[in-house]
C-alpha cells in the first residue's frame, strides 16, 4: 500500500491566537483535533504506518495520539529540536529536512509515501491518487486544486503542461503573475528516492526548494487535478468560516456530537438549561456540562464548548465558545471566537481577556 507522513512542527503563526494554547494540528472542529480527522482518513484507506514530525508543544500531540492504537493505525513521531544550555528547544528542520532526519535515522521511507500537512481536512481518494502516481512512474506527485485567480497569492502554484508534469512552481505570486490557478494543497506522494536529492542535516522545504530543483532536473514530477473537499485552516479568518460550514451540515464525515433536543440544537450530557427561558436558535452544538443562565440568547451556527457558562442576558451569535468560558451577563459576542483568554472576531482582530479599552467581558468559568 504506502507510508505517510504527517507534517505537525510548524508553529502556526498565522492563526494566532489560537496557537498560544495548542500546536495548529490540534485547533478543535466539533469537538476534535484536525489533525485526528486526517489519522481517520488515513486509516480508513488502509495507510497503517504514520510518522508525524513534532516541534512546538510537541507533548500535546504525542500524549493525545499515543501510538495510535485507538485509530488501528502505528504511530510514531520524530521531535526535531536542539540542546541549548541545558534546554531542548524546538528547531523545525523544513518539511523535507524533517523527512530526510527520519531516513537518516532509520530508512522508514522505504515505500511509496502519501506527506500531508498536519491542518487540513481532507476527503481525497488517497486509493485513486497512489494509482495515478504509478501509472505515470512518478518520483513525485502534487495534489492540487484549482483557486480563484484572486487568491493564488496565499498559495504555491504550479505550472504543469498537458500531461501534468511539473515545469515550475511560484511561491504564492500576485495574481497578475500567477501562470496557474492550480494551488499546492500540501499533500505529496513520494518515492523514496527522492530523499537522495535531500541535503542531510539542513532546514529544506519541499515546496522552495526540492520542487523547484525536481522540475530543474526534469525528473518524473507530476501534478494531479482532482476534485476532493480540502478545508485548510491557514488563518483564523478560516478557521471562523469552517466552523460555519461545519456546523450547517456542509461537511461530509462531520456529524454533530451529542443528542439531538430539538430541531437544529444538539446538547452533551449534564448541561443546565432552562428551555422555556431562553432563545436558542440552530444550528447549535452545547457541550457537556454548559450552564445557560434564563434571558440568554444563542444563534447559530454556534458551538458552546464544555463546562462554558452564558450569564443572563448574554447573546451569543454565530460563535465558536471554547471549553470552560464564561461570558459576562449582558454581553454580545457575535460572529466571534472566544476562549478564556482571548476573543478573536471573523476578520481576526485579538482582544485579550482583561483589556480595559473593550466592552467585552468574558472569563474562565472555572475561575
Amino acid at each position: 500500500m504506502a507510508k505517510a507522513m504527517i507534517l505537525a512542527a510548524g508553529q502556526g503563526t498565522r492563526v494566532r491566537p489560537l496557537t498560544k494554547d495548542v500546536p495548529k494540528p490540534m485547533i478543535p472542529i466539533l469537538g476534535k483535533p484536525v489533525l485526528e480527522y486526517i489519522i481517520e482518513h488515513l486509516a480508513r484507506h488502509g495507510i497503517k504506518e504514520i510518522m508525524i514530525n513534532v516541534a512546538f508543544m510537541h507533548h500535546k500531540i504525542e500524549d493525545y495520539f499515543g501510538n495510535g492504537h485507538r485509530w488501528g493505525v502505528e504511530i510514531g513521531y520524530s521531535y526535531e529540536g536542539a540542546y541549548e544550555h541545558g534546554d531542548i528547544l524546538p528547531r523545525p528542520k523544513g518539511s523535507a529536512g524533517g523527512m530526510k532526519y527520519i531516513q537518516d535515522n532509520s530508512g522508514f521511507f522505504d515505500e511509496t509515501t502519501l506527506v500531508l500537512c498536519g491542518d487540513a481536512i481532507i476527503d481525497l481518494d488517497i486509493g485513486a491518487a497512489l494509482a495515478e502516481h504509478r501509472e505515470k512512474q512518478a518520483i513525485a506527485s502534487v495534489v492540487a486544486l484549482n483557486v480563484p485567480k484572486e487568491d493564488v497569492v496565499n498559495y504555491g502554484i504550479v505550472v504543469t503542461d498537458e500531461e501534468g508534469r511539473v515545469l515550475s512552481f511560484q511561491e504564492k505570486p500576485k495574481p497578475e503573475e500567477a501562470k496557474s490557478t492550480l494551488a499546492s494543497t500540501g499533500i505529496y506522494i513520494f518515492e523514496p528516492a527522492i530523499l537522495d536529492l535531500v541535503p542531510s542535516g539542513e532546514v529544506y522545504d519541499i515546496g522552495s526548494q526540492l520542487f523547484p530543483a525536481l522540475a530543474e532536473k526534469g525528473l518524473p514530477f507530476y501534478a494531479q487535478n482532482r476534485f476532493f473537499n480540502w478545508i485548510d485552516i491557514g488563518r483564523v479568518t478560516d478557521y471562523w468560516a469552517v466552523l460555519q460550514r461545519v456546523l450547517r451540515g456542509e461537511v461530509a464525515q462531520m456529524d454533530m456530537p451529542g443528542k439531538q433536543v430539538r430541531p437544529g440544537v444538539w446538547v452533551g450530557l449534564n448541561t443546565h438549561i432552562d428551555w422555556d427561558k431562553v432563545n436558542i436558535e440552530g444550528p447549535v452544538y452545547i457541550g457537556s456540562s454548559v450552564r445557560i443562565d434564563p434571558g440568554t440568547t444563542i444563534i447559530g451556527p454556534s458551538w458552546i464548548g464544555h463546562g462554558s457558562h452564558l450569564r443572563s442576558g448574554s447573546t451569543v451569535v454565530r460563535s465558536v465558545i471554547f471549553e470552560y468560558t464564561r461570558i459576562g451577563g449582558n454581553m454580545t459576542f457575535a460572529e466571534m471566537i472566544v476562549s478564556p483568554r482571548y476573543c478573536v472576531d471573523r476578520l481576526g482582530h485579538t482582544v485579550y481577556v482583561g483589556d480595559d479599552r473593550s466592552a467585552l467581558r468574558w472569563g474562565d468559568a472555572r475561575g
